[in-house]
């Protein structure tokens, strides 16, 4: 059973041998940084192994836990770092210690989280039957080949199916993590995490894992600053034109290379802050939804309601008494 939202929320990063340290270390740095308005933090995370054994990284170290599978047992969310070698990624097996404990926290309701490879020991366990499930694009024929019952995504950065959330490599596994922390705590509370690990504060899960030209244009001709002029203009409706005018360049230019540096066009790039912007008034205002709608720029209560319900399946209504459970509803 997952605790109140005040309380406390224990996480457990369950490692294996070849651990990716990227991997590893990413929920304890987003998680720790999930904090209240007066600093206190909401979530507490261990490292734990089978038998609390140290076990070896893709970087040529050991890593020496603190904890065994007892703390699994336990955990609200258990996570699962990737891994770069092993059974799970050679010859579809899992050790059975570690099935069973992930199991068995299913079974009590725990949520089940993977980064990168991490899928593979969840897939291994049998609990990626049937499911949705991101990983690494890398691996794709690899994964596809030993687990053929998982429905494979490689081309999206996580996938949420509920209980279970996988997401793809590196960076998708800081992506999963905030998009845990606006679930269960709101937008402000993820923002601030991103802010203090000095990351994006949102991409959309659906977003493609990989993007035509990675690293942007540098010496002042890319699009940071147009983005950060549409930010401030959110209410008004900003159009193509006026961003590719803002940022001197012709639309097609400019479509060109804002997708090259965002991953997405600026139509759907603009939608995403718009409603990421919604989701935060709603949070932390007492304005009705058909004002939130026109501070966001999606003209109408409606359209919020579309927009919304398409990103994260709720209705504003909805969605406000989730996060702000003493305060009045606005419709």
């Amino acid at each position: 059973m997952r605790k109140n939202r005040a309380m406390t929320h224990a996480i457990a990063v369950l490692a294996l041998d070849h651990v990716v340290p990227f991997d590893l270390g990413v929920p304890s740095q987003v998680f720790h940084a999930a904090r209240d308005s007066d600093g206190t933090r909401r979530y507490a995370v261990t490292i734990c192994t089978e038998g609390g054994r140290p076990v070896r990284s893709t970087a040529g170290f050991a890593v020496l836990p603190d904890h065994d599978l007892t703390t699994v047992a336990t955990a609200d969310t258990v996570i699962v770092p990737g891994v770069g070698d092993g059974s799970t990624v050679a010859d579809g097996t899992v050790p059975p210690a570690v099935a069973e404990a992930l199991r068995a926290a299913h079974e009590r309701g725990a949520r089940i989280v993977s980064i990168c490879t991490g899928a593979s020991v969840l897939a291994a366990g049998g609990l990626l039957d049937d499911r949705p499930a991101a990983s690494h694009w890398a691996w794709a024929r690899r994964l596809r080949g030993l687990y053929p019952r998982v429905r494979w995504d490689f081309d999206v950065l996580f996938v949420d199916d509920g209980d279970i959330l996988t997401s793809a490599g590196v960076g998708a596994g800081i992506d999963l993590c905030l998009h845990l922390i606006r679930n269960d705590h709101g937008s402000e509370m993820a923002n601030g995490a991103a802010r203090r690990c000095v990351v994006p504060p949102w991409r959309d899960g659906g977003q493609a894992q990989y993007i035509e030209r990675p690293v942007p244009a540098t010496g002042g001709s890319g699009t940071e600053a147009t983005r950060t002029w549409a930010l401030d203009r959110l209410a008004e409706p900003v159009t193509l034109e006026e961003m590719a005018s803002h940022a001197r360049m012709s639309v097609r230019t400019f479509t060109r290379r804002f997708r090259a540096e965002t991953g997405l066009s600026p139509a759907r790039w603009l939608l995403q802050q718009r409603v990421s912007h919604a989701r935060l008034l709603l949070e932390s205002t007492d304005l009705a939804v058909d004002a939130v709608a026109r501070r966001c720029g999606l003209g109408s209560a409606s359209a919020l309601r579309q927009h919304l319900h398409a990103a994260i399946g709720v209705a504003p209504s909805a969605y406000r008494k989730t996060f702000r459970r003493d305060e009045p509803l606005a419709r």
